[in-house]
């Protein structure tokens, strides 16, 4: 159930939203979605009844998954079917719009390409929000030349640089995450905010079923998403009916995505309970993607059949699994369990100052025909194992891009502070 809140005034209405400060939590603002639908800059403009609270539920569940994987929004809480809570941002009046596909208004403006053209890398551009003028379409140089100042930071090449970079991965991220549904993201047109509390660049606004195309199974007889409405040739209740199921359809499978695909884990044998701080450091970098690990003790050169019993334990009951082999001074636990399952192994040896340079060949020269690989460092090794697992889990791959952006952003950041004191 919904808490109560004290709200204040509308601080800004849209075609398809409404804004209202929070009285007594200075920094949030409550959006309140409408039952409206619209197309063509509000040229087309129908009453929807139930739209908001579909729109609501698909903007909270893409908001969690992109969150939740480390990606920075607004986003609070949903607070009730219709609205949900937000830090206040000042908004940066242009949309980015991601495309993996050609089709819609990029084929008006490039005559010549064939419609379902696949963009890979991704095609991205922008609009700069002006109703008057239709949105016009604009270049980086024209946005870098507007100097937009909003809620204190200037919108310069960095921040320019930080929102293109962001939309890629943010369009891959619920490209993925709509993949495990059989469903093709065709495009999608995001907007960032600038966040009054702490003045940084966050994904804001709300991404719906305004907010993408959509085609299950790649098939676009079988759109669901605001493109049904715009392509109507009479807006009868019927015809709205129909634009009705496909947004619920939405509503409904978008909260799959924030469920995994495939249960997965990491299992870290040591070869002694010495070794165990090392597989604590593995096991939280783990955490941080999502991925349990079972901790076993087992020695390849002192109880071989156990190893291998243990071994056993772990690959008959179908969950996608990934061994890491933690021993130091003489490393047979990784070969031996590289040679005696088709599961993938990785090495991370806890290596001392003493014989560490010695001990690391028995990790790095593997006998013929073993795959078992080496990583030293024990947040690198949950990262690789990430990886593998990643392929399977679109909730772990998510955390994995996540935090490829969130590193760029970081380097692009300190760049910009120690090019400001250099100056």
């Amino acid at each position: 159930m919904a808490c109560c809140l004290k709200i204040g005034q509308k601080l800004n209405e849209g075609k398809t939203k409404q804004i209202f400060e929070l009285v007594d939590q200075p920094g949030l603002v409550l959006v309140q979605s409408k039952d409206q639908i619209t197309a063509g800059n509000a040229v087309s403009k129908d009453q929807m009844e139930g739209k908001a609270a579909v729109a609501n539920k698909t903007t909270s569940c893409v908001f969690q998954l992109l969150q939740e994987s480390g990606i920075k929004t607004a986003f609070v809480k949903q607070h009730s079917d219709t609205a949900f809570i937000a830090a206040r941002c000042e908004m940066i009046p242009v949309e980015w719009v991601c495309r993996r596909v050609a089709t819609g208004s990029f084929l008006k403006r490039n005559p010549g390409v064939k419609e379902g053209y696949r963009f890979s890398p991704l095609k991205m551009e922008m609009f700069f929000k002006d109703d008057a003028n239709n949105d016009p379409q604009w270049s980086e140089e024209q946005l870098l030349e507007a100097k937009l100042c909003l809620a204190g930071l200037t919108i310069g090449q960095c921040e320019v640089d930080i929102m293109s970079r962001s939309t890629l991965a943010i369009f891959e991220m619920v490209e993925k995450a709509w993949a495990t549904q059989n469903c093709s993201l065709v495009d999608m047109k995001i907007e960032f905010g600038v966040s009054v509390k702490s003045r940084e660049i966050v994904l804001a606004d709300v991404i719906d079923n305004d907010s993408w195309r959509l085609w299950p199974a790649g098939d676009r007889s079988q759109q669901t998403d605001k493109q049904v409405y715009r392509e109507l040739k009479e807006v009868t209740p019927e015809a709205m009916q129909m634009v009705k199921r496909s947004f619920e359809w939405v509503s409904e499978r978008v909260k799959l995505l924030l469920e995994p695909q495939a249960s997965s884990r990491v299992v870290l044998l040591m070869g002694s309970t010495s070794d165990v701080a090392h597989c604590e450091k593995i096991r939280k970098a783990c955490a941080s993607y999502g991925i349990p690990c079972v901790l076993r003790v087992t020695s390849a050169h002192k109880g071989p059949d156990e190893t291998l019993r243990i071994k056993a334990e772990y690959e008959g009951d179908g969950i996608p699994t990934v061994f890491v082999a933690v021993a130091g001074r003489s490393n047979g636990l990784g070969p031996v369990m590289s040679g005696n399952t088709a599961y993938p192994v990785i090495s991370c040896p806890p290596l001392t100052p003493d014989w560490g340079p010695q001990d690391v060949w028995s990790s790095l020269r593997m006998p013929s025909g073993l795959g078992c690989s080496t990583v030293l460092s024990p947040e690198a090794c949950a990262q690789f194992a990430a990886q593998i697992l990643g392929l399977r889990d679109h909730l772990v791959w998510c955390k994995l891009r996540a935090s490829m952006l969130n590193t760029w952003v970081s380097l692009k950041l300190a760049d910009k502070k120690l090019q400001a004191c250099s100056l």
